[in-house]
């Protein structure tokens, strides 16, 4: 290091920054792990915050989003370090001097977690406004050493996320999008590289807002996430100055038509932002860390630890069809296989053949639930089974025919040059006004405040694209950033209100896969997917992008399925959170059992999930993969399910690690009687385990044991 330059170190005993401070006051991200595992001056010359505006671009041309101008004049002004209970802070104070810009480049991480949670901060001390179109939220010029080696060794990391195809995870060599050039002139880096980019409302439609770097020969891993709960978002991973980088970013102009104008005195955050990382243990032990981050992170709830099993009339049943005549058999038999929720979802409403057009006043059928009590009379039979009950609510769209669609002043409806955005039928409330916020507040108060609805499951099936412009001078992409800032502060009022209600976040599946609406809500749909072997990868991918006891994973047994696909089935949701379906009544006695049985296991085992960590003995498991793999981990225990798909040989080995230096014994928990096998050898610390039939599935405990004396 040079000695006229200045560095600073921040972190706690799982994470360690160095950053540099220059005689011309550039400071700099130099290096970023866990204590002990950090090398030499590895980082490039990236500024710890980059922004683009009209006037002040970029000083190399190409779709990245590094190299701005504005970056490159920050200077370092001061640090602030500091605790916020469990959290470690760090704040870095920076300046453009010609513009007058600030910047307080803000640095958290939950004490122990290898964890980095980024967000800026951008204030105009200067005389003129200035027009942002890019900010990154963090980036970190140090995720390889600037060495050719490295970047060949390197794995980019991302997961494909569409609609009944969730959280698909691939990789492909760095050097595949960021080829070693050589010629006679070395340049500092190209112009395009990896990037991903979301965009609409959808936050992870395409994409995930996540992805990764693993060195395929160290075992070191990162692992990032985008909190972001828009499609507003981008990310790159690419080399610069011979070393990888990340930059993350929320909405950008380039890519999102966002713009903001950034006046003279005001203030602009960016979203926040995570990165995750692993010293040697590849990328289940960096995920492993996230999982710890996010549940140091988010809003705290009841749910978390009693993980109750929900009923939901919707996949392989009613599919929104619900009647007072068909829901009563329904809820007798989920009490009977021991669901403690039971939740009516879409069609509820419905009292006409054009109710996608209609809906937004979110009024009880007549003709569906008829007679004194209405829909009252379903609901009275839940909680008379002991059942809590809940309703499925679409609150951000309003159909054209809704009545709701004209008591409603246009201005709290997402618009585009003075016009109401109209989407499949739909119009966008902008939950920035306030009669939009009023009307799901009175909506919101009336289901669980008059009716007792105790669980809300939010749905969201239009993208109205690429925002709104309510403001004069408002972006598109400004105004959708603004909406989804309301949107958040929306949910955390009604739970503020309703401490007690479970809201489970949905879109279509899994398009809102995001941990900025995972910090707030309770359980996250993981796919509609109605095909039992197609939802196993989606089932094992789950816990890399929420924690195993917010993921809710559909069990459905229909009455044509043999035995081993009630097993199956219902497997998929143990490690998880089961979303019960299927048409149960209708079941033989046998498969009924499976399903009782299956219950019972859960109950047995959920009070561990809240407690464990993830892991993939087979790796993420490709869509196609004839064996999937997944293990929680706590101190004492790991549990694992293992899928045999169509192909699949019947027996397979998977290693686990974990339990290295230890006696243990591995048992089938369930299902009990369907021929399911398992050998340990400690040696090796491998568990080979047959399955006899495919498609089949089972959920093993391998428990740590005491010698005895």
């Amino acid at each position: 290091m040079d000695n006229e330059q200045r560095d600073f170190r921040w972190g706690h005993s799982a994470l360690r920054l160095d950053f540099t401070v220059g005689d011309d006051d550039r400071v700099r991200l130099a290096r970023m792990g866990r204590p002990g595992d950090v090398g030499g001056d590895d980082g490039a010359s990236l500024p710890l915050v980059e922004v683009t505006a009209t006037g002040h671009g970029r000083g190399w041309s190409g779709s990245r989003l590094i190299g701005t101008a504005l970056g490159a004049r920050l200077r370092y002004r001061g640090h602030r370090a500091g605790r916020d209970g469990d959290w470690h802070t760090l704040t870095v104070d920076l300046r453009d001097p010609e513009t007058g810009l600030a910047v307080e480049m803000a640095y958290r991480s939950p004490d122990g977690v290898p964890v980095l949670r980024g967000e800026a901060t951008l204030r105009n001390e200067g005389p003129d406004t200035l027009h942002l179109e890019s900010v990154s939220s963090l980036v970190v010029g140090c995720l390889t050493p600037r060495d050719p080696a490295a970047i060949d060794a390197a794995d980019v990391w991302w997961a494909d996320n569409d609609w009944l195809a969730e959280c698909r995870w691939r990789s492909q060599p760095m050097r595949q999008t960021t080829p070693a050039v050589s010629g006679r002139v070395p340049y500092g880096h190209g112009k395009a590289g990896h990037a991903l980019t979301g965009q609409g409302v959808w936050s992870s439609c395409g994409h995930l807002p996540m992805g990764g770097l693993t060195d395929r020969h160290s075992g070191r891993a990162w692992v990032w996430q985008i909190e972001h709960n828009g499609g507003g978002w981008r990310w790159e991973c690419q080399e610069h100055e011979g070393a990888a980088y990340v930059a993350l970013f929320g909405p950008t102009d380039t890519h999102h038509g966002w713009r903001h104008r950034l006046e003279p005195g005001a203030a602009f955050p960016t979203v926040p932002v995570a990165l995750s990382v692993a010293a040697d243990a590849g990328p289940d032990d960096a995920f492993a860390a996230l999982t710890r981050y996010r549940r140091a992170q988010r809003r705290p709830h009841a749910d978390h630890l009693r993980l109750p099993v929900v009923f939901n009339d919707y996949m392989n049943c009613l599919m929104g069809d619900p009647t007072t005549e068909k829901l009563l058999p329904l809820i007798d038999a989920a009490a009977d296989a021991g669901a403690e929720y039971f939740v009516i979802d879409a069609g509820w409403y419905d009292d006409s053949d054009g109710w996608w057009t209609s809906v937004g006043a979110w009024e009880p059928s007549v003709s569906r639930f008829p007679g004194a009590r209405g829909i009252h009379e379903v609901l009275d039979r839940i909680r008379a089974r002991g059942m809590t009950p809940g309703l499925w609510l679409e609150p951000e769209v309003v159909g054209v025919h809704s009545p709701v669609a004209k008591s409603l002043p246009d201005e709290a409806f997402f618009r585009r040059d003075g016009v109401r955005v109209t989407e499949s039928g739909r119009h966008h409330l902008d939950l920035r006004h306030p009669a939009a916020r009023a009307h799901l507040d009175q909506v919101v108060d009336r289901l669980v405040g008059a009716w007792g609805v105790g669980y809300l499951k939010l749905d969201h099936n239009i993208d109205p694209g690429s925002g709104t412009s309510a403001h004069p001078g408002e972006s598109p992409g400004d105004g959708l950033l603004g909406h989804n800032r309301a949107h958040l502060d929306w949910l955390d009022g009604i739970l503020d209100r309703h401490p007690h209600l479970v809201v489970e976040n949905c879109a279509s599946g899994g398009m809102r896969w995001d941990h900025a609406l995972l910090s707030r809500l309770q359980l996250q749909s993981t796919s509609d997917q109605q095909n039992l072997v197609h939802y196993a990868p989606i089932a094992a991918s789950a816990p890399t992008a929420v924690t195993p006891e917010q993921g809710a994973v559909w069990a459905y047994p229909q009455p044509g399925d043999s035995l081993d696909e009630v097993a199956f089935t219902m497997t998929s949701a143990l490690l998880g959170r089961i979303h019960l379906s299927g048409r149960l009544p209708e079941l033989g006695p046998e498969a009924r059992g499976l399903v009782h049985e299956a219950i019972a296991v859960y109950r047995a085992v959920r009070a561990d999930l809240p407690q464990a960590v993830p892991s993939w003995p087979l790796g993420l498991p490709a869509w196609d993969a004839p064996w999937a793999a997944l293990a929680l981990h706590t101190p004492a225990t790991t549990y694992l399910t293992l899928w045999r798909r169509p192909g699949g040989q019947d027996t397979v080995s998977v290693r686990l690690p974990q339990q290295a230096g230890a006696a243990a014994h591995a048992d089938v928990l369930y299902p009990a009687a369907r021929g399911a096998s398992a050998a340990w050898n400690p040696d090796s610390t491998e568990l080979t385990v047959t399955l006899p039939t495919a498609p089949s599935a089972a959920l093993l405990r391998i428990t740590r044991t005491t010698p005895e004396a």
